[in-house]
């Protein structure tokens, strides 16, 4: 009997070659191995992201409204406010262009946006407002200055400070402005050139902290003309692009950036006799152009980005979010989404405890993604979500005691208060978490709000019941002033 291996050895075989080549393929096919089909890790574990769905613009401006709808704008076509429960999406238009401007909320929840787009680094020194209970925008008077690329930053006593950007000749503008419900007025003595976009946050002394991009991290006075001071140097260098967040008062987590983009991740505690920048857990995944999100459970997500170096390089994208935890300093990476978001891409969190996420593209040759994914984090699959009923205040003061009828009262072991995110180009201008103290009463929680307004600035919030599991209640909103 002729075996296979030996039609190799014929002379003349070449028939005998191929026959015995099918045969071989046949007698693989045959004896090929199976191999355990291993499923995905539950939505417990890692979470879950919906189908992508369109959008009319590029969402690259995005803010929670105070009535659970979302408003957002691009470079391109007219603002938009989305509606969660419907899906529906209504063009509200600016009066002025205000892509690249900076925001952040009035203690009203009003929407105060200062600056715009003339072209690329020249920018419009216009104020406006948008009011989410009519969804029509303000026109209000202009700063000294034109800005693109600035921050807004409410301040404790509910006046906004703008800082930062280039204005109509495209140069720095080194001279921060203060909006006080009227009118504004310079830090004529606070001179001083930040990169775009500073990644800004009020410290528990009630001056502004800068923690980047650049390594030198400073505090902001704005009492009179304004003075700045120097703070802490971060330990990684510049971080553009990367993310911060403020995940309790005065703590801030700082992640990712740089060029190329490194994984690292730090953190500075303001409360801190003599603060220092110092180290955490570094991400499975180097980024910049990602986003950092503040969840119910006071852990935060980040999303989108890119690991390759240079301005925006697609890549190099990263799919996979990741979730920081402030208790352990470490990362564990979560369920990856389809879309490439990258430069202009944004997240926010819903009243629902999902998370939207949108945009890329608008700028740079990039794709624009005319798309929002939502993300439901795995706390929304490990348990029951304690429930709030009864009416919830829909204002409330400094100091005050709220009690929020629930019937898991004996099972919540963290209520948190986060303010509304307005966030663009990879930095929330808004968000920051409150944890309060509260006590079980019968079929009821008593929660104290914050009495100091460094620590909770006025505005509107989003307030959750966590219980022991880490499930997190929807979210009740709330204007704290």
């Amino acid at each position: 009997m002729l075996r296979v291996r030996d039609a190799w050895s014929i002379p003349g075989g070449a028939g005998w070659r191929r026959s015995a080549r099918l045969l071989l393929l046949l007698l693989c096919a045959c004896h090929e191995p199976t191999w355990p089909i291993i499923p995905p890790p539950p939505a417990a574990q890692v979470g879950r992201w919906s189908a992508y769905l369109p959008t009319p613009i590029v969402q690259l401006h995005l803010h929670l409204l105070p009535t659970g709808k979302v408003l957002s704008w691009g470079k391109f076509g007219d603002a938009q406010v989305w509606d969660p429960a419907t899906g529906v999406f209504t063009a509200v238009p600016a009066p002025s262009r205000v892509f690249c401007a900076g925001h952040d909320f009035l203690p009203d929840g009003r929407l105060l946006v200062a600056g715009g787009h003339i072209s690329d680094l020249h920018g419009l020194p216009n104020t406006n407002v948008f009011d989410p209970a009519t969804n029509t925008w303000q026109a209000l008077p202009p700063m000294a200055a034109g800005r693109w690329y600035p921050t807004n930053t409410t301040l404790p006593d509910g006046e906004v400070v703008t800082i930062g950007g280039t204005d109509t000749a495209g140069a720095d503008v080194t001279i921060p402005e203060v909006w006080n419900g009227t009118a504004w007025r310079q830090l004529t003595t606070a001179a001083l050139a930040l990169p775009l976009y500073p990644r800004t946050f009020v410290a528990p002394d009630g001056r502004i902290f800068y923690a980047g991009e650049a390594q030198q991290s400073r505090y902001l006075d704005v009492t009179g003309t304004g003075q700045w001071a120097d703070g802490p140097l971060r330990q990684f260098g510049v971080r553009d692009y990367g993310s911060a967040v403020m995940y309790e008062p005065g703590k801030i987590l700082y992640a990712g950036g740089g060029d190329p983009p490194t994984n690292t991740a730090e953190i500075i505690d303001l409360n801190q006799p003599n603060p220092a920048w110092q180290y955490t857990g570094s991400m499975a995944f180097a980024r910049r152009q990602m986003n950092a999100t503040l969840l119910p459970t006071g852990d935060v997500l980040v999303t989108g980005g890119t690991t390759s170096g240079g301005f925006n390089n697609p890549e190099g994208a990263v799919h996979s979010a990741e979730l920081w935890s402030p208790a352990t300093g470490a990362w564990t990476r979560l369920a990856a989404n389809a879309v490439t978001r990258i430069y202009h891409g944004t997240t926010l969190l819903l009243p629902d405890g999902r998370i939207l996420h949108t945009g890329s593209g608008d700028a740079t040759g990039a794709v624009d993604e005319l798309s929002y994914e939502l993300y439901s984090p795995p706390y929304l699959f490990q348990g029951p979500r304690p429930t709030i009923t009864g009416a919830v205040p829909g204002a409330v003061t400094y100091g005050q005691t709220v009690v929020l009828g629930t019937p898991d009262a004996d099972a919540i072991t963290k209520v948190t208060l986060i303010r509304f995110s307005s966030v663009t180009h990879a930095f929330d201008q808004g968000q920051r978490l409150v944890p309060l103290s509260f006590s079980p009463a019968t079929a009821a929680v008593s929660i104290a709000l914050p009495s100091s307004r460094a620590a909770a600035p006025p505005g509107p919030y989003l307030l959750f019941l966590v219980n022991g599991a880490g499930v997190p209640s929807e979210g009740r909103i709330l204007l704290l002033h």
